[in-house]
């Protein structure tokens, strides 16, 4: 690997899936109201995607100095245990990041005025609690619950509002639904891991209540973003098209299958691609069905 792959695969780009698909749906409620503003929707996108390289860094760095990354792992390769790239080197690389990252909310906080600065502020101190520090939320099993605020009702209601310039509880619903699909993710890769972290002491709730429990954990979360279109026509009356995005539901079948009858890596880490894929096609499907 030269030193470019080393970076891009730190960077984990199928993760940025979970990124990506909020900010995209966002967008598509605020085009479908009439208040769609490219520049903002752009700079939610860049900010969103930095936010997640940052924590996918912070995550490479924190999990080997704190042992939970080790030569046993069965997931995808982790450069600084791996040694491709050394400790202080990736602590600034994330850094630099998340710099950036504040340079893409500088902009929005100048069109949406200054509490859009705490809501920055607030993901990235949640992106690098989640492995970093004393007390790592990740660490603790409140991990699941921060991908769903975070990389749902955050993300999307937060990129409708730098365009709207106001916010509705719509936006709000709408984000469960990526955010469920972004904790099936996390769901998958806990599962695969769940010896590893018991060994290092990280208590993610597969370690608490075993791989039974994460495993109908993974299909609630499937079925609940599913049913977020239904909830929506409900509760508006409008746009019954977007309903074509609870087709996620029976595509995600194989996945299931796979979810409840494999443990190891070379079963489980495909699937975790095969989720993300999922994302990406709700957030299409949704998307698009919503602006029709």
């Amino acid at each position: 690997m030269n030193r470019i792959s080393i970076w891009l695969h730190a960077a984990r780009p199928k993760t940025l899936w979970a990124a990506f698909a909020p900010v995209l749906i966002g967008t598509a409620m605020a085009y479908a109201d009439g208040v769609f503003h490219a520049g903002a929707a752009l700079a939610a996108l860049f900010g969103a995607l930095l936010i997640q390289i940052g924590t996918n860094f912070c995550n490479d760095y924190a999990d080997f100095k704190k042992g939970a990354d080790t030569a046993e792992r069965q997931g995808p390769l982790r450069v600084t245990q791996a040694g491709l790239i050394a400790p202080r080197t990736m602590l600034a690389a994330t850094v630099g990041v998340y710099a950036l990252a504040c340079l893409a909310s500088a902009y929005l906080v100048i069109r949406c005025g200054w509490p859009l600065l705490g809501v920055g502020a607030l993901s990235i101190a949640a992106g690098i609690g989640y492995t970093a520090g004393p007390a790592p939320f990740g660490y603790r099993g409140w991990g699941d619950a921060f991908v769903l605020v975070f990389f749902g009702p955050v993300a999307v209601a937060g990129t409708y509002y730098v365009q709207a310039l106001h916010l509705s509880m719509t936006p709000v619903v709408a984000g469960l639904a990526p955010g469920f699909l972004a904790v099936a993710i996390l769901v998958v890769n806990n599962l695969r891991d769940v010896d590893g972290d018991a060994r290092a002491g990280k208590r993610t709730l597969a370690v608490r209540f075993g791989r039974t429990f994460v495993r109908g954990e993974y299909l609630f979360c499937l079925l609940a973003a599913a049913c977020v279109p239904a909830g929506l026509f409900a509760q508006t009356g409008r746009h019954p098209w977007s309903l074509l995005a609870m087709l996620i539901a029976p595509i995600a079948l194989p996945a299931v299958r796979k979810v409840f009858g494999g443990t190891t890596g070379d079963v489980l880490n495909p699937m975790l691609a095969y989720t993300a894929r999922l994302l990406l096609l709700y957030s299409v499907l949704f998307s698009i069905s919503w602006i029709l």
